[in-house]
């Protein structure tokens, strides 16, 4: 029997309904609902075994792979609300996992890295990762990662560009 997640609804609508929508056929409902179960089975792990919530790790990745970075590029590249970015740095900074830098060119803005016990929880977590990936998508062939590598591009681009339209409206 298919899962849940795998059935297709064939429920007929109602007569004069055609304008009903199906939520388990509409694909932002789909994806939201996907990126909501994969991350809530993530953040399990690296909660438990961290004590970081999901805004902190995306901190801790963010400043793991690219080094050094502002709060404000950080919350460009994790689509983070600043204050959200703000909350999370203080949550690290408390617990000795980020360490912040004045910008002595502009003092309105710091530069944020990871410590030394930062370092060390980022480089426990990659494999984490690495594996908790690996396992999400043991049934999907070369050619399925290839194809949603690039659907997922198209969709994230499309969103952009269908997000600034709807802003400039």
């Amino acid at each position: 029997m298919a899962s849940p997640s795998r059935q297709r609804v064939t429920e007929s609508r109602p007569t004069g309904q055609e304008d009903v929508l199906l939520l388990e056929e509409f694909l932002p409902f789909r994806l939201v609902v996907l990126a909501s179960s994969v991350g809530q089975g993530f953040t399990r792990l690296y909660t438990q075994r961290f004590g970081v919530g999901l805004p902190e790790w995306r901190v801790i990745a963010m400043l793991g792979q690219h080094g050094t970075l502002t709060s404000k590029a950080v919350g460009e590249r994790t689509f983070m609300h600043k204050t959200m970015v703000s909350r999370a740095v203080s949550d690290l900074e408390r617990d000795d996992l980020v360490v912040r830098e004045p910008n002595r060119a502009d003092k309105r803005e710091v530069f944020l890295s990871l410590s030394e016990k930062g370092q060390r929880v980022y480089a426990e977590i990659v494999p984490l990762a690495r594996e908790y990936a690996t396992r999400l998508t043991a049934d999907l062939t070369k050619e399925d990662l290839a194809a949603l590598d690039r659907i997922v591009a198209i969709l994230h681009e499309r969103s952009g560009e269908v997000f600034s339209a709807e802003r400039r409206e």
